[in-house]
């Protein structure tokens, strides 16, 4: 067996109390396991961080699924806690934090795992993969609790009910817990019923306006896969139907409320503007033509009846959100892992990207900040050219980028699809957001790409 001690050091501009706290609230466990990390939790203590609560995870490593027990243990707030393995993939686990006064009211945080390793005669090369696994899961969950107390201390809010629907997509799966660990309630709207949550039926026309009274905002999220099949004319159906039915019953459902929420921010996407060259883009620019441009359209027109009865409603345009998990980052990455990566077409169209932390950051602006109304472009300030992009991310994987992919052979791939968004040029700039001085965690690419792919 091997065993060996990772530790990081970093100071918390919040207070030992703050850092506590959100660290006990519901969801600190899924907003600390990084995207590219297969962790699912199947079970947890309600109790929540007191000694002797446990929580059981499903781990997925490539073809293996581990099981994975771990109990908390030494409970002394709001100073630390540990977590030590009782059943799982390593022969011993013991992960105490510390949380101490740092200076300037701030918090030293320490995380020191000790590991034991069950290993043969291969140890060493096996220590040395799970001690950069392992270093690199510290210094992402760091970034992200220094980010999320430093945005809760710049951008104070209320707690909230906050109803999210299309709650298991990726962008929600991240901004649940986004906000419960600030202290705000979510509730999902979804088909099934998900505890604690709002059931509709959006295509029958399917929602309780009884269960809507009380919510303090609404973010909806629902709506199919743009990239997920060719453009049939079933398809396109598909498309237009999970995104326009659904947001006119929503919309009419919140404006014949009694109490209605402060605030609808309504899903939409920079594919509004449609392929547009090298001209820059802001909210005030005329929009697109085509099939995505027209959806973009009709999806935000949607939520007119919401609007109509007084309602700020906000369209966050997002565009390619950057997250290790799914999406098209999590797609591109396994090609440019295996060096088969490169310029898509002629590479000269622009990206209008987004990491992942700055579309959860936009979407906690939106639900404070009352002169956001309409839409708000959620892209980075730097868009950058497709040519670019996958240069900086083949070297932020140390990889070559040396197999471009011809218009030909995409157009022949994705039909229609092509055209209209890996081929589409959309050089999108924030500019609503920049009349509000709004802070970007990552408004560099490289930057952003480390981050999100823990590189």
């Amino acid at each position: 067996m091997s065993a060996f001690v990772v530790e990081r050091r970093s100071t918390i501009a919040a207070p030992p109390d703050a850092v506590w706290q959100w660290h006990a609230r519901p969801g600190a466990f899924e907003r600390l396991v990084p995207p590219w990390e297969g962790v699912k939790v199947v079970s947890r203590d309600p109790r929540g961080i007191v000694d002797g609560a446990q929580v059981e995870l499903e781990i997925r490593k490539g073809p293996l699924t581990l099981d994975w027990l771990a109990e908390h243990r030494d409970v002394d707030p709001p100073h630390g806690f540990s977590d030590v393995q009782l059943r799982g993939p390593f022969a011993q686990w013991h992960h105490p934090r510390r949380l101490e006064p740092g200076g300037d009211g701030g918090t030293a945080l320490t995380d020191r795992i000790a590991v034991t390793l069950r290993l043969g005669p291969r140890g060493s090369v096996g220590e040395g993969s799970v001690r950069d696994d392992l270093e690199r899961m510290l210094a992402w969950r760091h970034d992200v609790l220094r980010q999320d107390l430093a945005r809760l201390a710049r951008e104070p809010m209320a707690p909230m009910r906050i109803a999210i629907t299309g709650a298991t997509g990726s962008i929600a799966r991240a901004l649940t817990p986004m906000l419960t660990t600030a202290g705000h309630t979510v509730v999902p709207v979804s088909r099934s019923q998900l505890e604690g949550g709002i059931q509709w039926d959006p295509i029958h026309g399917v929602l309780d306006p009884a269960k809507m009274e009380g919510i303090d905002a609404v973010i909806h999220l629902a709506g199919a896969n743009i990239a997920e099949g060719r453009w049939t004319d079933d398809r396109k159906a598909l498309l237009r139907e999970s995104r326009v039915v659904p947001t006119a019953l929503l919309a009419r459902t919140l404006a014949a409320l009694s109490r209605k929420p402060r605030v609808l921010i309504s899903a939409s996407a920079v594919g509004i503007y449609g392929d547009r060259a090298d001209e820059m883009l802001d909210e005030e620019s005329s929009l697109g033509d085509d099939f995505l441009a027209d959806l973009g359209k009709e999806w935000e027109r949607a939520a007119d009846p919401a609007r109509d009865a007084g309602l700020r409603v906000v369209h966050p345009r997002t565009g390619i959100v950057l997250t290790a998990g799914d999406g098209a980052l999590g797609e591109m990455r396994i090609p440019f892992r295996l060096g088969a990566g490169g310029r898509l077409g002629s590479g000269r169209q622009w990206m209008s990207w987004v990491a992942i932390d700055d579309v959860l950051g936009t979407i906690w602006r939106m639900l404070h900040d009352d002169a956001l109304v309409g839409p708000v472009n959620v892209t980075a300030p730097n868009p950058v050219r497709n040519e670019d992009f996958t240069r900086v991310l083949a070297g932020v994987l140390n990889r070559p980028a040396l197999l471009p992919v011809p218009e030909m052979a995409l157009r022949a791939m994705l039909g229609e699809m092509a055209d209209a968004t890996v081929l589409a040029s959309q050089r999108a700039i924030p500019r609503a957001l920049e009349r509000r001085n709004h802070h970007f965690e990552y408004p560099e690419l490289e930057p952003a790409l480390r981050h999100v792919l823990g590189a």
